[in-house]
């Protein structure tokens, strides 16, 4: 059973994503807050799976959550952060993706979307629509990096996995960074896991936004 927390100041947008994830029948929420400080307490107190965040909540925003929640030394492994928004990609979203956030998703998403993306946050896929990342990676591009870690990590990485961050990062699938280096599919999957655990990074997007941060893509 996948564990949830609804996070929203909107108590109508909790009760219908409530509805819509019960449903499902591999899904349990297991708790709701309205503010950014309650969701790190939820997130503290019930380790769950899945965090639904708004990002814009007037008792504290969903931003400074995510990224006490991704920092935070209290968890084997920090609860995916999906985002949770009205507003299409805005510099929320981005922020909330730099806080360390796995995907996001829009408030009027159809309920098998919502689900879809509860299920791949909970087994540590991200949100990989590529349309989806593909947008996401040409605002990463666009920005400069912030150069926090990348040399120190880049250089624990082996050239292949550094190869392989790289061209995830600049939008190739699976499928096509092992057609591209000529390798199997599942030899790219595990270099990329090993790759994640390095640089300390959950899944898919995280790894596409750290390698953008550290200026590990050529532009």
């Amino acid at each position: 059973m996948i564990r949830v927390v609804l996070v929203d100041d909107q108590s109508v947008v909790r009760a219908g994503f409530r509805v819509v994830l019960e449903d499902a029948g591999d899904i349990e929420v297991v708790g709701e807050g309205s503010s950014g400080p309650a969701a790190v307490d939820l997130a503290h107190r019930l380790a769950p799976d899945v965090i639904c965040m708004d990002v814009r909540m007037p008792g504290g925003d969903g931003i400074a959550a995510t990224r006490r929640i991704a920092e935070s030394d209290r968890f084997a492994s920090p609860p995916a952060v999906l985002v949770v928004t009205t507003f299409d990609l805005d510099d929320y979203v981005f922020g909330a993706l730099e806080a360390g956030a796995s995907g996001f998703i829009l408030k009027d998403a159809e309920p098998e979307d919502l689900i879809d993306a509860v299920r791949r946050l909970a087994s540590g896929h991200g949100l990989v629509d590529q349309a989806v990342t593909r947008r996401v990676i040409a605002e990463f591009a666009r920005r400069k990096p912030s150069g926090t870690d990348g040399p120190t990590a880049l250089h624990r990485l082996t050239a292949r996995e550094a190869d392989i961050v790289r061209l995830l990062a600049q939008g190739l699938s699976n499928a096509e960074i092992a057609r591209e280096l000529v390798i199997e599919t599942s030899t790219v999957k595990s270099h990329l896991g090993r790759a994640m655990a390095k640089i300390g990074v959950r899944d898919r997007v995280q790894t596409v936004v750290w390698a953008y941060q550290n200026g590990v893509v050529p532009r």
